[in-house]
């Protein structure tokens, strides 16, 4: 799942401070791609030590190496090396470029479809534009784009390796791993982050009254990044364990939660 980085929040800021105006989704969806592919490098050290920590909890009684964020990167670092903390970085780069250009480009045209006639929109029509974004980019792009990421990080291995190891033990149909829980994730994740960061612009800015600094961009894209995690880590947990090694002690879903 995901931090928000400043190039992000200044995208944000730029495509969503005037909601009365319909936009073009293209332009939204181009720099979502750009922003993207800069939000993946430089938060994957954690989303690396996230996956891990994730993992781990499916070895019951076995002693671990490490059990936070702190401790897990300097272990890695420690016992393979800084740039062990990429490992996996391949397909997520990929796929973060077309993930990103899909959230904010559909997300853009699906608010403005809820629009009122005064160009308008509820925080619930927020955040089923954000829900619709982020379940279509799930389906597109994250479930197999996470399922390689999760197999590498816990193989140790390139993405080329990890990509056969997927096709040779589970066929094509392995890449999909987990796709129900990537949607309920990225869409739980997409609309309450949509949600939470239109609600503050409108309120710091009194309406559009106001212009929305960069500091506040940055503030309010921290803050929503940090309460849709809250909101949604679950799914993100149960993701990634469908998506291991591991996922066929579970029948499905439901049952893994």
């Amino acid at each position: 799942g995901t931090v928000i980085i400043l190039s992000r929040v200044e995208h944000c800021r730029k495509t969503m401070s005037a909601p009365a105006k319909k936009k073009n989704p293209w332009t939204p969806m181009a720099a979502g791609c750009i922003a993207g592919g800069i939000e993946a490098v430089c938060v994957w050290p954690m989303e690396f030590i996230k996956t891990q920590l994730q993992l781990q909890s499916k070895a019951k009684g076995a002693a671990q190496p490490y059990n936070g964020m702190i401790s897990g990167l300097s272990y890695y670092v420690r016992t393979t090396g800084f740039f062990s903390l990429y490992r996996g970085l391949t397909p997520t780069l990929i796929g973060s470029m077309p993930k990103a250009g899909i959230r904010f480009g559909l997300n853009a045209l699906i608010k403005d479809r809820l629009r009122d006639k005064d160009g308008n929109l509820t925080p619930g029509k927020n955040f089923v534009a954000g829900l619709g974004a982020g379940v279509a980019e799930a389906l597109i792009i994250v479930a197999p784009v996470e399922t390689v990421k999760t197999k590498c990080i816990e193989l140790n291995q390139p993405f080329v390796s990890g990509m056969k190891h997927i096709l040779q033990t589970e066929g094509a149909s392995g890449i999909y791993k987990g796709a129900a829980a990537t949607a309920m994730k990225q869409g739980s994740n997409q609309g309450l982050r949509f949600m939470w960061f239109n609600e503050y612009k409108r309120i710091v800015t009194n309406d559009g009254e106001k212009k929305m600094t960069p500091l506040l961009g940055l503030a309010g894209g921290m803050s929503a990044g940090c309460f849709s995690t809250l909101g949604n880590n679950p799914f993100d947990v149960v993701k990634t364990r469908m998506q291991g090694t591991k996922s066929s002690q579970y029948t499905g879903t439901l049952d893994c939660f």
